[in-house]
């Protein structure tokens, strides 16, 4: 029998590119993992042989968020600092940096802006090794890094990154559980792609109902899993036309607090690691305040609890949560009026000069 949207000719969320290419994260990471283990071990050899005193990242958009959750994993594993890298202060102010035995990390799904390609420039004559996880292998940056991880995530059409943005993420992972030598995190990557098909079934039709008619809301994450924050907080705007924060449950209780309300929404990410705890307190000064909130966490019960995949690895459990996230953006962003594949004055690739 039709549904009632299929009878008026509306978008359906299974017909969107957005859908089948978040769809895809599995086959795709499944393919990124074995194509990439040996890239992985020399790299790692060559790493290990220039043995960084720390690592810069450099990035925007999704990629940037990636760049988050990388900063946790290598200062969790590697015990190596990582800071992020303003592309301004190359592009713009032209100031020379000192990166003297320092690993530079580049990130990217085209690899071809101007101004992340003059950061890499920068950091190579100043004594940086550069590595890239870029998704066109024959991009000007991957010809211009001394090391490329591929993404392998094929080409992607709709402008909100997805399978791109996880596969980043594997990345990520992968090289870090080799150089860290962590048989626990490699143990957890082989698990991946499966605990993956079984996020992406999870139902949070709840979020989607609850937020229609909102115009503004919080997403929170810590740790490891802030950078997901990130990029469903990025995905809300450019897909759903809300206006999405996101912030460190540390954070949010020095300011953002005081806009928190009655019926004022609020989407969390948790993982079952140190920063549950600190979650968990935030959750219930929420409920204090009668904000509306839903919780994407294991520990989480009630009518506000997303459901999630039980027993991930902390590494992986970011991952699980935003394949869940972006199947409920694509619905929400239908029933909101929008496509998902077309959002308003964006496009695929930005070129920041």
């Amino acid at each position: 029998m039709s549904s009632s949207n299929e009878l008026t000719g509306q978008l359906q969320p299974n017909q969107t590119l957005m859908f089948q290419e978040a769809a895809a994260a599995s086959s795709v990471i499944a393919k990124q993992l074995a194509l990439n283990a040996p890239l992985i071990v020399n790299a790692v050899e060559r790493l290990r042989s220039f043995a960084p005193r720390a690592i810069v990242t450099c990035a925007r958009g999704s990629s940037d968020h990636a760049a988050t959750y990388a900063k946790y994993l290598f200062e969790t594993h590697l015990g190596l600092i990582t800071a992020s890298a303003a592309p301004s202060i190359t592009s713009i102010y032209s100031a020379p940096q000192k990166l003297e035995g320092v690993l530079y990390v580049a990130i990217s799904q085209s690899g071809k802006s101007p101004d992340l390609l003059a950061c890499v420039k920068q950091a190579k004559a100043a004594g940086a090794l550069t590595l890239a996880f870029v998704n066109v292998e024959d991009s000007p940056l991957a010809q211009l890094v001394d090391i490329v991880i591929p993404l392998r995530a094929g080409t992607e059409k709709s402008v909100a990154a997805t399978k791109s943005y996880l596969s980043t993420l594997s990345a990520i992972m992968q090289l870090t559980a080799v150089w860290a030598a962590d048989e626990k995190l490699k143990s957890a990557l082989t698990t991946l792609p499966q605990l993956l098909t079984e996020a992406w079934s999870k139902d949070w039709q709840q979020v989607v109902d609850g937020l229609q008619g909102v115009r503004n809301l919080f997403v929170i994450g810590r740790g490891i899993g802030l950078g997901a924050a990130q990029e469903a907080a990025l995905k809300l705007k450019e897909t759903c036309g809300l206006h999405a924060e996101a912030f460190s449950a540390a954070e949010v209780k020095h300011g953002p607090m005081a806009i928190v309300n009655e019926d004022f929404p609020v989407l969390l990410f948790a993982q079952q690691d140190n920063s549950l705890e600190g979650i968990d307190g935030l959750i219930n000064d929420f409920r204090v305040r009668k904000a509306r909130v839903f919780v994407a966490s294991e520990a989480a019960q009630g009518s506000d609890a997303l459901a999630v995949v039980n027993g991930a690895h902390p590494a992986i459990a970011p991952l699980l949560a935003v394949q869940s996230f972006y199947r409920m953006a694509n619905a929400l962003s239908i029933a909101r009026g929008y496509n998902p594949d077309e959002p308003p004055h964006l496009r695929k690739v930005t070129e920041t000069l």
